[in-house]
């Protein structure tokens, strides 16, 4: 094949050669994207939640187009008509741009690798205590090991100028003063990237923990290497830095498993009947889907001189459900009382007494 090209080679000037290698290296990436690509999808399109070939596709495709061309241009680059400076120039950029391919596609099998994990531990499910904890530690590898490849990549770059080895050289002369710089330096980032690896492993937190910090409600959305994503609820987006989760206190609903109690607190008169009230709740939550049917509690937790406090407990699957039907018991039981005993709603007494007029006046 090579020989048959360099005959052909011969009876071409020599910038119609070089501009023909260009364009046969550009056609095969055009039509890897118009025919191959288009076909292997719809053989995988069948109905199913997860494919393999299709997570594939999706992520290798864009780099695929790029990396062929360039692939099949470097083998037939020798047989260019090029001058020495001109070659050794295209040469190192060809060697540049495939590192970088090569660095790319061990990102996107990393992705492929993420999708089948995210697949296999599904965490759409009720008790998904399991799989939010591996999707966290998932999540942390696959930045970290991102972030290798981009920093192996960038130095495998540039080692190939020459200036760029002076100065590793020159620096290598001073690591001892520049260690101590570059570690004050990267202190806070260092850091950061240690709570992170102890935040994927003991894991305080993971993805999808319900968590109340800052005074705020919300869940964990995202974990990066320096920072956390906390979604609450009234959708803003709280982003604390990792550290926050290793040094301050914070609420953790969903710790263990994502069962809570749910506290609903009624203030009344002291005259209320406490057991209608009971029977009244447990068919509030005997009637309601919300309740997982494992605590139904009422009782008079304290009072004052004015009012007496009622506490109603209530078992739920989550916290979504509990806050649902901590509403509806409230309102129902209000409801309840304003029917059926308004006046033990708590009020406030004033007695006003009438002046002693028995006594005689004395003038």
């Amino acid at each position: 094949m090579n020989a048959f090209l360099q005959n052909l080679s011969q009876y071409m000037p020599d910038y119609l050669w070089n501009l023909c290698v260009i364009v046969f290296s550009i056609l095969i990436g055009v039509i890897l994207k118009y025919l191959v690509v288009p076909v292997i999808r719809k053989l995988t399109a069948r109905e199913l939640p997860y494919s393999i070939f299709r997570s594939s596709i999706r992520h290798f495709k864009s780099i695929l187009i790029f990396l062929i061309p360039l692939l099949v241009f470097n083998t037939l680059f020798p047989l260019m008509h090029l001058e020495r400076a001109s070659r050794v120039t295209i040469n190192r950029i060809l060697e540049i741009c495939i590192t970088i391919a090569f660095a790319v596609i061990l990102i996107k099998l990393v992705r492929v690798l993420e999708d089948y994990l995210y697949h296999f531990f599904d965490s759409n499910k009720i008790d998904n205590l399991r799989e939010r904890k591996l999707r966290t530690q998932i999540q942390f590898i696959r930045k970290f090991v991102i972030s290798l490849i981009i920093i192996l990549c960038s130095a495998a770059v540039l080692l190939n100028f020459e200036s760029m080895r002076k100065i590793g050289a020159g620096l290598l002369t001073g690591v001892g003063i520049g260690g101590i710089i570059i570690g004050f330096a990267a202190q806070k980032s260092l850091g950061n990237l240690l709570a992170g690896f102890q935040i994927a492993f003991t894991q305080p937190i993971r993805i999808d923990d319900v968590v109340i910090v800052e005074g705020e409600w919300g869940k964990v959305e995202e974990i990066t290497l320096t920072y956390v994503v906390v979604n609450i609820w009234d959708k803003r987006r709280l982003i604390l830095p990792i550290t926050y989760f290793i040094e301050k206190p914070f609420q953790n609903w969903t710790r263990t498993t994502a069962e809570i109690l749910g506290v609903v607190f009624i203030y009344t008169d002291f005259t209320l009947p406490i057991e209608p009230v009971r029977q009244e709740l447990s068919r509030l939550l005997r009637s309601n889907s919300l309740w997982d049917g494992k605590v139904d509690v009422l009782q008079v937790t304290d009072f004052t001189e004015r009012s007496m406090q009622i506490r109603c407990l209530m078992s739920c699957r989550n916290s979504g459900d509990a806050f649902d039907l901590r509403c509806y018991v409230r309102e129902h039981l209000i409801t309840f009382i304003q029917n059926n005993y308004p006046e033990t709603l708590a009020r406030t007494r004033i007695v006003l007494e009438s002046p002693d007029t028995s006594s005689s006046n004395p003038f």
